[in-house]
């Protein structure tokens, strides 16, 4: 056979390895299509036609205000202590500094129930001749009413002295322009003593004498809750008059038209 023919029949090396190239060239490319590089970012799919709900935020719920408490300590309140006047009725008047006496504001305030606890601070004053006694409290919190403390009264007397706890005995009145709570004349209390409890917004006021005229003239110098002023009565609508101006007159006659010839 002749060697070109041979040749031609042996297959030739190029031929053999193209195949391989290519499945190589396949391959390669494969494993760089499914393995991206570390540089590269893989796009997240998109979420069509919903989206993602919200998650609620917890309530937070407001913290409770705490309650107050009583303040069984005495702290100077010169604002307080101040509104006491030096003398009435021509007696001096006696103001001992807060440390110079046992009773605090929470003492006083167990006498006053859910509105004692909000006593802050005290000043007591007296006189010796005529006998007279006041307790003077600041009190926290809102205006206090002078008609929210009826339901006290009866153990505001006892904590003063007076034993019969009679609320039927304290009055509501007006003194020296000032709504207040009297007591006296009665069987519980001693002939010529006189008690008188009251508010001024922030301050709570009670007071005890043997005379009551210097009672009054200690309750004058102090502040209250106004009276409530009267309504004046409207002025009454004058009346028609019954026969008005003319109505008594004689009209005359209309004349009638002459009669035909």
């Amino acid at each position: 056979m002749p060697t070109h023919l041979l040749a031609a029949a042996r297959p030739s090396p190029w031929r053999t390895l193209g195949p391989c190239l290519v499945l190589a060239v396949v391959v390669l490319a494969a494993c760089s299509t499914a393995e991206p590089g570390p540089g590269s970012t893989t796009p997240s799919p998109s979420v069509s036609g919903s989206t993602m709900p919200a998650t609620p935020t917890p309530s937070v719920r407001p913290s409770p205000t705490p309650a107050p408490t009583p303040r069984f300590t005495n702290q100077p309140d010169p604002q307080l202590e101040a509104l006491i006047p030096a003398r009435i009725v021509g007696a001096h008047v006696e103001k001992p500094a807060p440390s110079e006496f046992g009773i605090t504001p929470g003492d006083i305030g167990l006498t006053f129930g859910e509105l004692g606890l909000r006593f802050e601070s005290l000043a007591v004053a007296f006189v010796e001749k005529p006998r007279l006694s006041l307790f003077a409290v600041r009190v926290g919190g809102a205006p206090v009413d002078t008609a929210t403390l009826r339901p006290y009264l009866a153990a505001a007397g006892q904590y003063v002295g007076i034993h019969g706890l009679h609320l039927e005995a304290w009055r509501a009145t007006i003194v020296a322009g000032k709504r207040v709570w009297r007591r006296g004349d009665d069987a519980a209390t001693l002939p010529g003593t006189t008690l008188y409890c009251w508010s001024a917004g922030q301050y709570v006021f009670l007071l005890t004498g043997s005379s009551d005229a210097a009672n009054r003239a200690m309750l004058k110098a102090l502040p209250g809750q106004p009276a409530p002023t009267p309504t004046p009565r409207p002025s009454p609508t004058p009346r028609a008059s019954a026969n008005p101006s003319g109505a008594g007159a004689s009209t005359p006659a209309t004349s009638s038209p002459p009669a035909a010839s």
